[in-house]
């Protein structure tokens, strides 16, 4: 029986079989890294955008990104069905014309099925929301909005360029529209002690959000973060620590909600610390060994914690 409701399961229960994401660099911007917010983005984000960089980095196009990933991911996963994921920077951050050009040309391919688009709760309006409702019709559609922490006080220390009340703003725009929204949290950031990390579970859970993503603060080479961990010696999370955190996290979600992801995938050649990132699969397992030695699941404090809904 599992222990939390993860996202190949949920996509299994829809599709009848396994659906696999294909990232995609989109070449757009950041507001928080040219000019507009900041130039120095959030201090963990990488050069990459927290993504491929496939685009901006190798110039190739979304179709060319679509055809290469699909040969690896067909090969590896025997997929059959592909969901567009456009992961690297702020997904929204364009006019909306050349929005809906890049999604159209992504689910344009032949079995692609859904639409997920990671963004910023500062970079998405109603036009763009009208324009992401229109593909439910008939594809699935994700919005991914990174919040990272509940806490003012942490989304300033990180250089996040926008507060709380942006992100759940956004996120109530977005439920009007009855699109799916996941969010993006941040394990281990500076400042945060296992209360604060906790209370960002409550804080989720009190919201129209049907999915989260979890992840491991790690410190990426060339990062903000990487200077001031050389120059400070920042404290990473150890393993079981993260663990721990995880699985108290969980059980604080309600038990509906999508488990998108537990733990990070740092670029290896460009991790800093820790090191132990680099081995996800053994993370993956390490947090299920604790499920199964506390008899724990996801939802088990939910109604206790919050309230419910």
């Amino acid at each position: 029986m599992k222990r939390y409701r993860d996202f190949n399961t949920y996509l299994r229960e829809i599709f009848g079989e396994r659906v696999q994401k294909i990232s995609l660099d989109a070449g757009l911007g950041c507001p928080n890294r040219d000019g507009t917010l900041s130039q120095k983005g959030c201090i963990f984000c990488d050069r990459r955008g927290s993504g491929t960089g496939a685009l901006i980095h190798h110039g190739l196009s979304i179709g060319r990104q679509i055809v290469d990933a699909r040969r690896f991911i067909e090969k590896r996963y025997k997929a059959k069905k592909f969901i567009a994921y456009f992961q690297s920077f702020t997904n929204t951050y364009a006019p909306v014309p050349l929005l809906k050009s890049l999604y159209d040309e992504a689910l344009a391919h032949k079995d692609m099925v859904g639409l997920s688009v990671a963004t910023r709760p500062d970079c998405v309006d109603r036009e763009i929301l009208t324009l992401l409702c229109s593909y439910q019709t008939n594809h699935l559609v994700w919005l991914e909005y990174g919040l990272q922490s509940s806490h003012d006080v942490t989304l300033q220390r990180i250089n996040r360029g926008h507060d709380v009340a942006c992100f759940e703003k956004s996120v109530q725009m977005a439920d009007e529209y009855s699109i799916n929204i996941c969010a993006h949290v941040i394990l281990g950031l500076p400042g945060e002690g296992r209360e604060m990390m906790l209370q960002t579970a409550q804080f989720l859970s009190r919201l129209p959000i049907r999915g989260v993503k979890i992840h491991l603060l790690y410190v990426a080479e060339g990062t903000p973060l990487s200077e001031f961990y050389y120059q400070e010696g920042f404290p990473c999370l150890e393993r079981e620590e993260y663990a721990d955190l995880v699985v108290d996290f969980l059980e604080l979600l309600p038990p509906d909600m999508v488990i998108q992801r537990l733990t990070g995938d740092p670029v290896r050649s460009e991790l800093v610390a820790p090191y132990w990132a680099k081995e996800k699969a053994a993370n993956l397992r390490f947090i299920n060994d604790i499920l199964e030695r506390r008899d724990t699941w996801q939802g088990r404090h939910y109604r206790k914690s919050t309230g419910g809904k």
